[in-house]
This record gives structure tokens, C-alpha cells and sequence, in this order.
């Protein structure tokens, strides 16, 4: 499929605020998606919602009309246990946040009066107390290390825009003078997991998303088309002192199957 810039053979598609808004699908975006289904485009969901596991994610995104297998769907959290396994097997780990044991299989958790080694943040909720932060924050000044699942610093539910834990490891990472490891985006090796989940380069993949810097920027960065969405958490005024310009500015995902020629 081509766009004025690149011939697109597959999609990355961030999930909150382009295909649903607290799992309700937001308009057209189910008749968009089996648009895309039906052009034979292979895809992949690559979000940092971590409150459920990837199975659940999929299958609340089946309930909400997309037809998703379970492997579709890339997590913050399934990267998280991903890298934690392959290169810092058996650490001592502290989650704080939403994330759901089973995209953490084979993860050695622990409590903060275990000494972690890793100090590993999940989405916010309400775990995220003073009292906590205050302990996390001895403990990575003692030497544990900061894993973040995510760089969000907002996400829109149908009861307005919601803080999210982006903003609280920002924090940490001042505090500390340090950066985190971040294991979805904007990581590069998020967007990376991705193409290799479809098998294609990054010229030949576009990445649909609300946010401007963590879904577009951080794409375009690693070599994907990026295509900005107005939908979700999109305010033009983020858009209009952005560092960057998106490759496309669509209305919403239903713009995306005429913006690929389908």
C-alpha cells in the first residue's frame, strides 16, 4: 500500500485513544479495523496499557468488535518480562503499578523489605502512595536499578484525561539524575519489537497513534511513518509545539485505510 511517502506493507496501532477510549471502540474505528483486515495488512497493537495481561488485552479488544489473536497484541508489560528474563535472570524486582503477573512469568518479585535489585514501575494506580514513592526512591539510591514499563505521562478514559506513570518516573529520574530503562514506548526496541513481530523494515511500516512524542516522534525516530491521529488525548496545542512533524495528520483511524490507498 502506498502513502505520498513510502510504500506501507504493515501497521503498528497504538490501542487507548485510536481504537477504543476505555474499551469502547470510538466511531467507525471497528469498520476501519476489518477495512484493514480485509487488505490483507499485517498488524500489531503495540500499546503501554499494562493493567491487563496480553491475553486479556486481546480478548477486550475482541469484545469490543477488532478481530485480535492474542499475538497481535505487544505490551509494555510482556517487553518488560521479556528483557528482565533475557538479561537480568533471577534480580530481585519490586513492581509498583498495574501490571498483571502473567506477562511477568519467570520474574523473581519481591517486596521492598527484600532489597530489590529493580525497581520496576507498571501504570499508575493506586499503589502510587507518598510512603511508597519515598521508599522506592531510598531504594534506588542504595542501587537498584529503575525499569519503567512506560513513558506515558497522560491517558484519556471516558471520565476525562487521567495522569499516568510517566509522569511519576520522570520525577524519579530528576530526583535521581539518572534516566530509566524503558521497555515500551518510546523505546526504540518497542517500536523494533514490533517490526519484528510483522517481519518487515521500518520503511515499509507506518505506526498510528494519539501521542505525538511517545506513538509518532518516537516511530519516526526509529524509522517508521508516523500518522497522528485526533482522537484519544490529541490537542492541538501539543501538536503545534511538538519538535517534530508527524508524516500524516488524519481525523481518526478511519482515515488510515483511504490514507494507504485501500
Amino acid at each position: 500500500m502506498t502513502t505520498s511517502q513510502a510504500t506501507i506493507d504493515g501497521l503498528l496501532l497504538d490501542m487507548d485513544g485510536v481504537l477504543t477510549v476505555s474499551w469502547e471502540p470510538l466511531p467507525g474505528a471497528v469498520a476501519a479495523f476489518a477495512r484493514l483486515r480485509a487488505a490483507g495488512l499485517p498488524l500489531r497493537v503495540l500499546t503501554n496499557t499494562t493493567g491487563r495481561s496480553r491475553a486479556a488485552l486481546a480478548a477486550g479488544l475482541r469484545d469490543s468488535g477488532f478481530a485480535v489473536a492474542d499475538h497481535e497484541v505487544i505490551s509494555a508489560a510482556v517487553a518488560a518480562g521479556d528483557l528482565l528474563r533475557a538479561t537480568r535472570p533471577g534480580r530481585r524486582v519490586f513492581l509498583l503499578g498495574d501490571a498483571q503477573a502473567d506477562d511477568l512469568a519467570g520474574v523473581r518479585l519481591v517486596g521492598l523489605d527484600d532489597e530489590p535489585e529493580i525497581v520496576l514501575i507498571a501504570g499508575a494506580d493506586e499503589s502510587f502512595a507518598f510512603e511508597t514513592f519515598n521508599r522506592v526512591y531510598r531504594a534506588l539510591l542504595d542501587g537498584a536499578e529503575l525499569v519503567a514499563m512506560h513513558h506515558t505521562y497522560a491517558w484519556l478514559t471516558t471520565e476525562g484525561i487521567c495522569l499516568d506513570s510517566g509522569a511519576y518516573v520522570a520525577g524519579l529520574e530528576r530526583a535521581l539524575d539518572r534516566e530509566a530503562v524503558v521497555t515500551g514506548k518510546p523505546s526504540p526496541e518497542f517500536f523494533r519489537a514490533g517490526l519484528g513481530a510483522l517481519g518487515l523494515t521500518a520503511d515499509r511500516v507506518a505506526m498510528v497513534g494519539d501521542d505525538i512524542v511517545g506513538d509518532v516522534l518516537a516511530a519516526q525516530a526509529a524509522g517508521i511513518t508516523g500518522v497522528l491521529v485526533r482522537t484519544g488525548k490529541f490537542r492541538p496545542e501539543t501538536l503545534e509545539r511538538a519538535a517534530g512533524t508527524p508524516d500524516h495528520v488524519v481525523g481518526s483511524i478511519c482515515d488510515v485505510p483511504e490514507l494507504l490507498g485501500l
